[in-house]
């Protein structure tokens, strides 16, 4: 397929910090896993690009829906120095966007659609997993994709959504068509879109977190898109209380609807007092991390380790920070807590699973607050590193 499309694309400067070393797996002046150590004064432009031609393996797809997620806007933020926000894996200049959904334009000869087992032909509504992993590592060969050696990741250091269209290998493309009775006509992209974010959420609570029984308490802290979604996913597998802290009323609102039994505004409530007060001092079976800030959160949630009275209490780390915990090993110990970390979305089944709670009444759409066209991409992302009032802003394709 020939011709030109435009891309929002993030450009920074490779610029070090002192003391920084290049680890095992960054490129000298392209790409870093540590990307707030080195990348410094982004900014956003919307640059003109060829249309991909995908090769056997792959497919190209028509973008129709792409949500900001809180990375986009933390690559696209700066320091008082500089540096950008973000810690992770970046490589730019990057087209970003990887929370997505389109229709198949064009695939490759040994590209097969996993729900059916055979070519794709074109014209299937697909989303995507955004974590590139190359299936022959260490990591992948023991079924944790997301911890791939050779990991690439859309939207981060390979061209992502937005954009009219994308290259992606076949193995990480998910049918949407389980959701065509429930949402017609374009909502099944607007639905899609959401998958990527309620696997992140799926992944941490599900997975690494080691899931829950009917009748547990768990406490999410942090009302974004991934902690609204863990609200409904918590939910659905039974909590008895899932306690929201969360400051920004409009998130509020849509996490209580979504499936959170509780909320606590930590800006004018004391957030361990309350959980112990909501859980009648029994305290929380789980606890996700979703806020970005583990140094101001992870006091109190020591606190209610400490005087609840649940026992072998996890706590999941879901937000990236550079930031340090200040943990205290007494705690863990006597109490048989824990603190495990969790990456991404892929690999167990998550993609089909969360599709499949979808399709059957696990409805995340409510989290689309603004939709926008791909010019106004910049200025939103932009806008959201000091407005929380929308939760999720999603670009839709004319």
């Amino acid at each position: 397929m020939n011709g030109k499309m435009q891309g929002v694309t993030l450009v920074a400067d490779w610029d070090p910090k002192p003391g920084f070393k290049l680890g095992a797996k960054d490129i000298e002046g392209r790409q870093t896993y540590l990307g707030s150590q080195v990348w410094r004064n982004p900014r956003l432009e919307i640059r003109e690009y060829d249309i991909p031609t995908p090769g056997p393996e792959q497919v190209l797809l028509e973008v129709k829906a792409c949500g900001i997620c809180g990375s986009d806007v933390h690559m696209a933020q700066a320091g008082k120095d500089g540096y950008i926000f973000y810690p992770g894996l970046t490589g730019f200049p990057c087209i970003l966007g990887h929370e997505f959904s389109g229709v198949v334009v064009e695939a490759g000869k040994h590209a097969f659609d996993k729900r059916t087992n055979k070519p794709f032909k074109g014209g299937e509504r697909v989303t995507s997993e955004e974590m590139l992993w190359c299936g022959s590592c260490r990591p992948c060969a023991d079924g944790y994709p997301n911890h791939c050696e050779r990991l690439d990741e859309v939207g981060f250091n390979v061209n992502g959504a937005y954009a009219q269209y994308l290259v992606l290998p076949a193995r990480t493309i998910w049918s949407l068509e389980p959701l065509a009775a429930r949402y017609p006509g374009d909502d099944i992209f607007l639905a899609g879109s959401l998958v990527e974010p309620t696997c992140v959420a799926y992944n941490a609570v599900i997975e690494r977190g080691g899931g829950i029984r009917p009748g547990d308490r768990v406490v999410v802290l942090g009302g974004g898109p991934v902690g609204i979604a863990a609200c409904a996913i918590l939910r659905r597998a039974g909590a008895s209380k899932v306690i929201l802290s969360e400051p920004q009323p409009e998130r509020v609102q849509l996490a209580l609807k979504l499936g959170a039994t509780h909320t606590i505004n930590p800006l004018k409530e004391d957030f361990a007092e309350r959980v112990l007060e909501i859980t009648d001092g029994m305290g929380a079976d789980l606890f996700m991390e979703a806020t970005g800030l583990p140094e101001v959160v992870y006091p109190g949630i020591e606190r209610v380790i400490w005087e609840g009275r649940t026992l072998n209490s996890t706590v999941v780390v879901t937000a990236r920070a550079e930031a340090k915990m200040p943990v205290t090993g007494e705690v863990l110990q006597v109490r048989r807590a824990r603190i495990v970390g969790a990456q991404g979305h892929s690999g167990h089944g998550n993609f089909p699973r969360v599709i499949e709670c979808m399709a059957d009444g696990m409805d995340m759409t409510p989290m689309i607050t603004k939709k926008i066209r791909l010019e106004e991409l910049p200025e939103n992302i932009i806008r959201l590193q000091t407005d929380r009032s929308e939760c999720k802003v999603t670009y839709v394709a004319r």
